[in-house]
């Protein structure tokens, strides 16, 4: 049986902690999915366009990965594209009690579909595309954060 997982998240920004998990999960999958969930509840700061480009950019010189937006429950878009395992990355202790509260409910709606949590290095557990974004509202450099293909298309 193929390995199929999805990553999914907002990526408003793409940061190196989501690219730090991407990269070490790649051995894990015969085909990762990266899917950018529309929530109405979240007004991105960069349009569903760029940040699938972003994404394309970053890998692609990657058969394994394949970046798409989905609405309505990331167990259904695992469905759809035949996921499994549905990706997620864990930055701090208070991250794993809300990230496995998700996981219980969608094995309780897709029982065919694990979780895997990877953590993510001690050098990126700080970085939060919420934290990106507030620094880039007020003009501060956020390049240090940033894969080179997100800050060589914004202006920081």
């Amino acid at each position: 049986m193929e390995r199929i997982g999805l990553f999914p998240g907002t990526f408003d920004p793409v940061t190196l902690g989501h690219t730090d998990i991407i990269d070490r999960a790649l051995p894990l999958f015969d085909k990762l999915y990266i899917g950018l969930g529309r929530n109405s509840n979240k007004a991105p700061m960069f349009s569903e366009d760029q940040r699938i480009e972003w994404i394309r950019l970053i890998y692609k010189n990657n058969p394994k990965i394949e970046v798409l937006a989905y609405d309505g429950l990331t167990v259904d878009c695992c469905k759809r594209v035949g996921a499994n395992f549905i990706l997620r990355g864990i930055r701090y202790v208070n991250d794993f009690e809300y990230e496995k509260a998700i996981a219980d409910m969608n094995r309780s709606l897709e029982d065919n579909v694990e979780t895997i949590f990877l953590t993510c290095l001690p050098k990126f557990t700080f970085i939060a595309s919420t934290l990106i974004r507030d620094v880039i509202r007020n003009r501060g450099d956020v390049s240090q954060f940033l894969p080179d293909e997100v800050k060589n298309s914004i202006r920081l």
